[in-house]
């Protein structure tokens, strides 16, 4: 696949080295968007139809295969939306959060496929439309720059690629999943918070990760729903324990209720020090 070097390519690189169960490959504006195989296309999800369908039955094959029962049809749409929603937002993310530079990627310019040998979380084909920047980056005489004023303007930026990218794909996975409006948009805000702050653990920067994240979803930033929601607990020797609270459910539990994860609305606080230490150790 043809590999083009833009102003983004730096921040790719660098979460390919930190999460290497992810590829992302950048493509010129000449290059056609990959494929065939398991490759597709963001649009495609959007329109709802036969591709999003097939894309699902992967889900469900998972989910019997690992444990050995059927979900319901609006928690595999659900999961398959994590799925891919996690990855993508990191595609704007990281960038912002590594160099500050924001980049457009509308739905018609990204591509995944999640059944490449060796990529537990599949890989993508992206194809930026524009990018932002602050001025004073080197990057700012390149095409396709926009200077924007300062850092609340580039946070900005960060809110509206996100939307421009999720809008439509939650208008396609919504009807299957029996969520509209304020339930997706708050499982969007779960994929951007914590697809970054888990890239940030493993970038060693969680400290300003959680920063960085509570200034750019601090509350009544719509379409988001809630904010970045961090909160402190206490381990059994005082040491602090982060975690939050999320704005939506994965539905993970109605295949192992007694397994929510540590950010699970149904975890109380006792229980999410037990995990956050389990998780630790």
């Amino acid at each position: 696949m043809p590999v083009a070097r833009t102003a983004l390519t730096d921040a790719y690189t660098r979460l390919s080295e930190v999460l290497p169960g992810l590829g992302v490959t950048e493509l010129a504006a000449a290059d056609e968007a990959p494929s065939g195989g398991g490759w597709v296309t963001a649009a495609s999800l959007a329109a709802g139809g036969t591709e999003l369908a097939a894309f699902l039955a992967w889900d469900e094959a998972q989910v019997l295969r690992d444990y050995g029962q059927r979900a319901r049809p609006d928690v595999i749409a659900s999961f398959g939306l994590h799925r891919y929603a996690w990855p993508a937002c990191l595609l704007i993310t990281v960038p912002w959060f590594l160099h500050r530079r924001v980049p457009r990627h509308p739905a018609a310019h990204v591509s995944y496929d999640r059944t490449a040998a060796g990529l537990p979380l599949g890989r993508m084909a992206v194809r930026a439309a524009s990018f932002a920047c602050l001025p004073g980056d080197p990057a700012a005489a390149l095409p396709g720059a926009r200077v924007v004023a300062d850092e609340e303007a580039l946070r900005a930026e960060v809110r509206a690629a996100v939307a421009e990218h999720l809008e439509p794909v939650l208008a396609g996975f919504g009807p299957r999943m029996r969520r509209r409006g304020r339930a997706l948009w708050g499982m969007a805000t779960d994929e951007v918070v914590e697809g970054l702050w888990y890239v940030a653990h493993l970038l060693g920067e969680q400290e300003r990760a959680r920063h960085e994240l509570e200034l750019l979803l601090p509350g009544a930033t719509r379409p988001y729903v809630g904010k970045a929601a961090f909160r402190e607990l206490k381990g059994p020797d005082g040491a602090p324990l982060h975690t939050r609270d999320r704005a939506s459910c994965c539905m993970f539990y109605t295949l192992r209720p007694e397994d929510t994860c540590a950010t699970c609305p149904r975890t109380c606080d006792a229980d999410r020090v037990d995990k956050l230490l389990a998780s630790a150790g």
